[in-house]
């Protein structure tokens, strides 16, 4: 893939990331105002996280991708009574491959985090995709660290041009504020988790200049009334580096699902949405 003359012309590719809050709360409301937002925010790949099926009746990701004329790659993880708690990619475009991988857990050990990987065939050739949701308690700091170095580690075997090639994302639920350290490594402000690959945050370049923290964990939710430490950005979409030919650097983002539709708060969480170049 080559990159067009006239790149600054060409519209950028759109990428959201929504933690769905599986079922939990009054999860047959939501469903509907899930859908809303996601065909509002009209995102080309689309990274979830504590998505359900039910065993034998419906699969939330497939039922948003026929409703928003998406093509889905998702994977079963953990099971509960029949149902799966899982993460799953949505794209505008077909997708060529999908795997899904564990993460480690606390013993070091395979657990039930996964990263869903898909390989997107865009107008601008391929795009490798990583979706995740990470370890949530405050004191595995030490956890999300190894659980991401197992990310980056797949992101490097990647084969890619960084003359040419689209970077890769990487979206999804961290379950860490930008200046712990399992971001700080990400993002380079610390040695990284694997040499020649770093990423960008997103928000930070253009969305924290506006003012707006981009908080996805909010105080100012009606579902979080009982939440331990509100106004938390935990929520991100990243892009790699190194990237010499400028492709998937953030030109735009905002949150999504922050306000209720039709009275119903969608999740919990605020998704993130970014304009990639």
């Amino acid at each position: 893939m080559s990159t067009p003359a006239n790149a600054s012309a060409v519209a950028p590719i759109t990428v959201l990331t929504w933690n769905l809050w599986w079922r939990f709360g009054n999860f047959a409301q939501r469903q509907e105002p899930i859908l809303q937002v996601l065909r509002e925010a009209d995102a080309d790949i689309i990274c979830l996280q504590e998505v359900w099926a039910k065993e034998g009746d419906r699969d939330q990701a497939q039922w948003l991708g026929e409703q928003l004329e998406r093509h889905v790659a998702r994977h079963d993880t953990a099971q509960r009574d029949g149902l799966s708690f899982s993460n799953a990619i949505l794209s505008r475009w077909p997708i060529l491959s999908s795997s899904n991988h564990a993460l480690p857990g606390v013993d070091g050990q395979p657990s039930h985090r996964r990263a869903i990987q898909a390989t997107v065939e865009s107008p601008r050739g391929p795009i490798h995709v990583f979706c995740t949701h990470l370890d949530q308690r405050f004191d595995n700091s030490a956890v999300r660290q190894q659980q991401l170095k197992t990310i980056c580690a797949l992101a490097k075997a990647i084969p890619r041009d960084t003359e040419v090639d689209f970077p890769v994302i990487l979206a999804g639920d961290l379950n860490a504020v930008p200046d712990s350290d399992e971001i700080r490594a990400l993002t380079g402000r610390r040695p990284p988790y694997e040499r020649g690959m770093t990423f960008t945050d997103a928000w930070e370049v253009v969305g924290t200049p506006s003012g707006d923290p981009g908080w996805t964990w909010r105080a100012d939710s009606p579902l979080l009334a009982q939440a331990h430490w509100p106004n938390r950005r935990l929520d991100y979409i990243m892009t790699s580096w190194p990237r010499t030919s400028g492709q998937g650097t953030p030109v735009a983002a905002r949150l999504i699902g922050v306000e209720a539709v039709d009275g119903i708060m969608a999740s919990d969480h605020a998704g993130v949405w970014a304009a990639l170049r």
